[in-house]
């Protein structure tokens, strides 16, 4: 199928589109974290934005190959999420669009691009599919955490450490203030991937 005629192409650009917003959605979310000195919290928000602006890469790099140059403006009709900005419906709500993108729009837009012929677009949809899942467990974790007042509490002893000078305790509870350089329970570094592997 000709690339510039294909559903592949919409498809792309809407994609495109989700993921800038997202990214964007992403770095409001890590100001708010960082207004409230949730320093870990802001910094995950920021890594999670960065991914979704190279999601939002493959995709634009995918409209520029296929087409060959001969694409100025892609009419683009979609649905697209706006959430009153407070972090714990935030990150529950995100949580919900990564899953969706994960379970449902993508690997729909990966069948439509293998049917079309699009072999290499539809791996990078299956791929980013699953980068979304990974999204989504780890936003509904700390939404999770957060909305129970749990994000620096946990019923066994665990590993604090402080994301500045490193300082690290084994505890229930973080530290409320890092005994080494002073810096906020917001600066403690959550090993997500432990925790998340445990689950």
């Amino acid at each position: 199928m000709e690339f510039n005629d294909s559903t592949t192409k919409i498809n792309l650009a809407r994609s495109f589109a989700a993921e800038c917003q997202a990214g964007a959605r992403y770095q409001f979310m890590s100001k708010m974290a960082l207004q409230n000195q949730m320093q870990f919290l802001s910094d995950t928000m920021k890594t999670l934005a960065k991914n979704e602006m190279a999601h939002a890469k493959v995709f634009y790099d995918h409209i520029l190959q296929n087409s060959k140059g001969n694409v100025r403006n892609i009419a683009i009709e979609a649905g697209f999420p706006f959430e009153m900005p407070a972090l714990e419906t935030s990150l529950m709500e995100e949580s919900k669009n990564e899953t969706s993108e994960a379970e449902n729009i993508y690997p729909s837009f990966a069948r439509i691009a293998r049917d079309e012929g699009f072999i290499e677009i539809a791996k990078s949809f299956e791929a980013i599919s699953k980068i979304e899942a990974s999204h989504a467990r780890i936003l509904k974790y700390l939404a999770n955490l957060y909305s129970k007042k749990r994000l620096y509490k946990r019923d066994n002893p665990t590993e604090w450490k402080c994301s500045s000078c490193g300082h690290v305790e084994h505890s229930k509870e973080a530290y409320k203030c890092c005994p080494v350089c002073s810096l906020p329970q917001g600066y403690v570094i959550i090993d997500l991937e432990k925790e998340l592997s445990s689950l």
